[in-house]
């Protein structure tokens, strides 16, 4: 079924203008989807039922999969299934009478001001390599993009006179991003220095962040970066998205409103960055909970 499934992602791209991350999930979850059904020795989607779907799902979940991520699976099968009918592919939906996992309320975990500074001040910025770090911490914290949206930063995406980054998101939409103007120092003095000495090919002359490799950072690239400064700093699992949260968080403490949060982020939806009001709520409740004489 490896053309069915070829033939899906064609349609995602052509139709629905899904981003190369968006695609890449969907068309790993339906590999194995398809490795799976390989070894039940089904060669077609008319052979597929209901109980073949769930006793999938029920394989993945014994992989220690949370219930987001298999929710997440059974929207993408779900599609899938729904694209086979709807081209006259297959007469049936095996997924329609599936219910999701139910999802627990699970609150973004959030450095702390105090993290911040520590996370912030742990690249040496007397070496090329240190001074670019110190750069991609800086824009990270200042501006809350994605991991992707990061790497994919070309020089001419930064103003730094306006103070401002324009960067693509999820589905390729644009949006531009205002800069603090600690990042923007630190991006200045990153692009007319460090930058030119790291980048070793003319051909990624474009890209702002530059490997050891003189290339463009990778997606691990730059995760172990931002693992190994986690591991200085004595906060063992942080990744990019944790940046991302305290970026929402910390606006939203000092302030600011959920609209502007949302356009920033790059939110399709408010409903998405509410979920920061709750962790906001949360941090004045562990607050008052230290601090008041009877918390």
């Amino acid at each position: 079924m490896e053309e069915l499934i070829a033939r899906y992602l064609q349609y995602l791209v052509v139709e629905k203008g899904l981003s190369a991350n968006t695609l890449e999930a969907y068309g790993r979850d339906l590999r194995y989807y398809d490795q799976f059904l390989k070894g039940r020795q089904v060669s077609s989607p008319a052979a597929i039922t209901d109980k073949m779907v769930f006793d999938y799902l029920v394989s993945r979940r014994q992989q220690d999969l949370n219930a987001a991520s298999l929710a997440r699976i059974l929207v993408t099968l779900r599609n899938y299934h729904r694209f086979l009918v709807q081209e006259n592919l297959c007469a049936h939906d095996p997924t329609e009478n599936l219910d999701a996992p139910k999802l627990g309320h699970h609150l973004p975990k959030t450095l702390s001001r105090e993290e911040v500074e520590k996370l912030m001040n742990a690249p040496d910025i007397s070496t090329d390599h240190g001074l670019r770090d110190k750069a991609i911490l800086e824009l990270m914290y200042a501006s809350g993009l994605r991991i992707s949206e990061i790497i994919n930063l070309n020089v001419d995406n930064i103003d730094t006179t306006v103070g401002y980054v324009r960067c693509l998101g999820k589905g390729g939409k644009e949006r531009i991003v205002p800069v603090g103007k600690i990042a923007l120092e630190f991006l200045k003095l990153y692009k007319n220095s460090s930058r030119l000495k790291l980048l070793k090919d003319s051909r990624n002359s474009a890209g702002l962040f530059i490997s050891q490799q003189g290339k463009k950072f990778s997606r691990t690239g730059l995760w172990k970066l931002i693992k190994k400064y986690g591991r200085q700093i004595g906060v063992a699992k942080l990744t990019p998205h944790l940046l991302r949260h305290s970026f929402a968080t910390h606006l939203l403490e000092r302030g600011a409103d959920l609209r502007s949060i949302q356009e920033m982020l790059g939110h399709s939806s408010i409903a998405t960055t509410q979920i920061y009001t709750s962790v906001a709520k949360e941090g004045l409740k562990n607050i008052h909970k230290k601090y008041h004489p009877r918390g």
